[in-house]
C-alpha cells in the first residue's frame, strides 16, 4: 500500500508594530517580509497589492509607492514616506487615490498598531493629495505649506476638512523624536517641500529630487533655473543623509542630490 506523503511547511508568525518594526505579520494575498536591520541595500517589501507597495528602508522609515494614471507618462509609480516611532506615524504625501490611501491607513493602524498623527503633502499636485479625502474620513490632520494651500485653492481643489498651514518649516513630535518638513526654494513647483527624519538620516525629497537616470519629467509648473540652486541648499543642510527618497522611482543616497543638480544646471 502506498503511503500518502504530507509535507508540512513551517510557518513563522511574527508580530509587527511601531515599537518593533523588525518583525512581521502575514496576511493572505500580501507580501509582508521585514528583515532586521534593513538598510538601503537590504530594504524589504512589507506589503504589496496592485495598488500599493510599502517598503521598509530603516528602523523607523518606510516608502509607500502607489500608481497614478497620466496622459503623458502612462501609469506612473509615486513615492511617499512614512515615519513610525512609539506607536505613532507621520506620512508624507498621500497615495495617488482613495483606494490606495485606505490600504496604507489600514496597514499602519492594523498591522503596525499605529496612530497616524499627520499627513503632509509636499506640493499641490495630484500625486501628493490624490487620497487626502480618505485621510479626512479617519480624522487624520493634514498639514501643508501656506503656498501649497494657496495653490490648491487657485486650482479649485476642495477638501471636506481644512488643511493646517505653516510657513517655511514644520516640526512634529512622534513619540520622543521629531519629524521635519521644510521649504528650501522653487524647483519642481513653487511650493515643493521635503521631509526629514534625523534619527535615521532619511530624507523624502518628493518631486524636487530625481532618481538616478531620470529625465526632467513634468515641467508644467517647474522653475528650472532655481531647481539646482534649491537642491544645493538642501544638500548643504543635510550632508549626513543616508537614504534619499525621490518622488518617483528608486531611492538612493546623496548621489540623487548630485544627479538632480546636474540635470538642471
Amino acid at each position: 500500500m502506498k503511503k500518502l506523503l504530507t509535507i508540512f511547511l513551517p510557518v513563522v508568525i511574527l508580530l509587527i508594530s511601531c515599537e518593533s518594526p523588525t518583525s512581521k505579520q502575514d496576511q493572505p494575498g500580501k507580501t509582508n517580509v521585514v528583515k532586521t536591520g534593513a538598510s538601503l541595500n537590504d530594504s524589504s517589501i512589507v506589503y504589496k497589492t496592485d495598488n500599493l507597495i510599502i517598503t521598509r528602508l530603516s528602523n523607523h522609515t518606510y516608502a509607500h509607492t502607489s500608481f497614478l494614471n497620466t496622459n503623458d507618462f502612462g501609469r506612473v509609480p509615486c513615492n511617499g514616506m512614512v515615519v513610525v516611532n512609539a506607536n505613532e506615524a507621520i506620512i508624507f504625501d498621500t497615495p495617488s487615490d482613495d483606494e490606495s490611501s485606505g490600504e496604507l491607513i489600514n496597514f499602519l493602524m492594523n498591522n503596525l498598531q499605529c496612530k497616524i498623527k499627520a499627513i503632509i503633502p509636499t506640493h499641490f499636485h495630484e500625486d501628493c493629495v490624490g487620497g487626502l479625502e480618505k485621510f479626512n474620513e479617519y480624522n487624520i490632520p493634514a498639514y501643508a505649506s501656506n503656498t501649497t494651500i494657496e495653490l490648491l485653492k487657485i486650482k479649485g481643489r476642495k477638501f471636506s476638512k481644512p488643511i493646517k498651514g505653516f510657513a517655511d518649516s514644520l516640526a512634529l513630535n512622534i513619540g520622543d523624536k521629531k519629524v521635519y518638513a521644510q521649504y528650501f526654494g522653487e524647483g519642481h513647483t513653487k511650493d515643493n517641500i521635503i521631509g526629514y527624519y534625523p534619527d535615521d538620516n532619511v530624507l523624502f525629497g518628493g518631486c524636487l529630487i530625481k532618481e538616478s537616470g531620470a529625465t526632467k519629467g513634468n515641467l508644467e509648473d517647474a522653475y528650472t533655473k532655481e531647481w539646482p540652486i534649491t537642491v544645493h541648499k538642501l544638500r548643504q543642510q543635510y550632508p549626513d543623509t543616508k537614504i534619499v527618497i525621490p518622488g518617483h522611482g528608486k531611492w538612493g543616497g546623496t548621489e540623487l542630490f548630485d544627479y538632480t543638480i546636474k540635470l538642471f544646471e
